[in-house]
């Protein structure tokens, strides 16, 4: 699944070629995706121009001339494209035609091509048109943004000392922390040295008083995303930016998908072990994380 600097790059590939453009119609190829599209969807877009292009957490959010806001979550492969039309029949090709579920025709635009297609081969994706943000239920609730000056090491301690939960599952939680995932979780948890087992309460025991794991973790967390995102994100099987290139940042995994190989840490002789964690794969080093 995309995760923050994913998402990011997206938006980035996004905003300078939307903003300002015109959606003159809206084709949809399916009734919805992972959720059904709203009520007239097509014709609330269309005929509206994007006026900024914005990202919280995980979502894609498009704001609208009308007001209204286009919520976008990629799920596991969802990704846009811009495509040109066929010249002779008119259909539109991205090489995607079978998952292309939605396409947007725009105009006082200098995008690469008229169309911006949205293709979900999995179709856990979504589309929401929403009328308020501050209410609305994707987005109330949400943690602070892991690269904003929201999170400290003070405010995840508030967060953690009553949690018994294993830290790498609490920092998954979106309530916690906006925008973290599985690949970014385990890669943050080796550099700060703390075992994805830890409970949450043993790195916050005094509320509001971290100790030096947890500052080690903030800053880790930010590090890795940020290298992430000057890696264009990380691209394992899916996922792809605006221009259909590729991150690189999977190759500068220390911990994630290396299951059974060594520690890249210097002077570490130990062997990278993977463990289900609530279903989900974790990744870590036995010898250098032991916090």
């Amino acid at each position: 699944m995309p995760e923050l600097p994913e998402v990011d790059i997206v938006k980035q590939g996004l905003a300078p070629i939307l903003t300002g453009a015109l959606i003159e119609r809206v084709i949809l190829n399916r009734n919805g995706l992972r959720l059904p599209f709203a009520a007239n969807f097509a014709q609330r877009l269309s005929g509206q121009k994007v006026i900024h292009v914005g990202r919280r957490a995980k979502y894609l959010l498009f704001t609208l001339s009308s007001s209204e806001v286009l919520l976008s979550h990629l799920g596991m492969t969802g990704n846009f494209r811009f495509a040109q039309p066929d010249p002779q029949t008119g259909e539109i090709k991205t090489g995607f035609q079978k998952h292309d579920h939605v396409i947007f025709e725009l105009s006082g635009t200098d995008a690469p091509a008229p169309f911006l297609v949205y293709s979900d081969p999995r179709r856990f994706g979504f589309m929401e048109l929403v009328e308020d943000i501050e209410t609305c239920k994707f987005l109330v609730g949400l943690g602070p943004e892991p690269l904003g000056n929201a999170l400290t090491a003070a405010s995840l301690a508030e967060q953690l000392h009553r949690r018994k939960a294993p830290i790498k599952a609490t920092l998954l939680d979106q309530r916690v922390i906006a925008g973290l995932g599985n690949i970014y979780v385990c890669e943050a948890l080796h550099r700060a040295a703390i075992d994805p087992r830890t409970r949450s309460c043993d790195l916050a025991a005094t509320p509001g008083t971290p100790g030096p794991a947890l500052e080690s973790l903030v800053l880790q967390i930010r590090l890795v995303l940020n290298e992430a995102l000057q890696a264009g994100g990380s691209t394992l099987k899916d996922f792809r930016k605006v221009d259909g290139g590729g991150g690189y940042f999977q190759h500068r995994f220390f911990v994630y998908d290396r299951e059974g190989e060594p520690c890249l840490n210097e002077n570490c002789k130990g062997t990278i072990t993977r463990i289900v964690q609530s279903g989900r794969s974790s990744f870590y080093c036995p010898e250098c994380q032991n916090t």
